[in-house]
């Protein structure tokens, strides 16, 4: 093999025998075969072992959201409430999520969500059971007849050992976010 010489006008590289073609495939361009046959069998073995926590994450992730959801409708309520100096009533529409805030009294509609929105497959319970609506004074002040309402998927869906569920409650102090599940008293997640 010799290079050009600058005087040829050229520099590259050129061959007197036809082993450069042979050195050149050589070392070779892409993938063979069986390299990409490996690749494939790792990825789909990285998507077996991933699957099932990607799910659990979702489901997970749809309770956030739905409670996420009714906290601000309850907070919304209150607040509209205050600035309007009237009763307003946050209530539960269904048992998927979706909420509506209204003038107490079965009024005018302030704001309503679906429960489909982000949230679908989610399922809410309320104490006590038979409460499907909280109204509230010009002062923010609750008539306590809906005090929590519990977040959750069905164990259809998620196994209840996997699942986070999460709980809103209603007070005289506001309105909290919290995780029924947690046991510790020191920990700010424990209703």
């Amino acid at each position: 093999m010799r290079v050009a010489r600058p005087a040829d006008g050229v520099l590259a590289m050129t061959s007197k025998s036809s082993s450069a073609g042979a050195r050149w495939r050589a070392f070779g361009h892409g993938f063979s075969l069986v390299e990409l046959m490996v690749t494939v069998a790792v990825l789909s073995l990285l998507m077996v072992l991933a699957v099932p926590s990607f799910t659990e994450w979702i489901q997970n992730s749809r309770i956030r959201t739905a409670a996420e959801s009714v906290q601000n409708g309850v907070q919304f309520a209150r607040a509209e409430a205050v600035r309007r100096n009237a009763r307003v009533e946050f209530a539960l529409v269904g048992t998927g999520g979706g909420w509506v805030v209204r003038f107490a009294g079965g009024g005018a509609t302030i704001q309503a969500r679906s429960g489909s929105e982000g949230a679908g497959g989610v399922v809410l319970s309320t104490v006590p059971e038979d409460a499907t609506s909280v109204a509230f004074d010009g002062l923010g002040r609750s008539d306590n007849t809906l005090t929590a309402i519990n977040v959750d998927v069905p164990t259809s869906a998620l196994p209840a050992a996997q699942s986070r569920d999460l709980r809103i409650t209603i007070g005289t102090g506001g309105v909290r976010m919290c995780d029924p599940n947690v046991s510790d008293s020191k920990d700010p997640r424990k209703c």
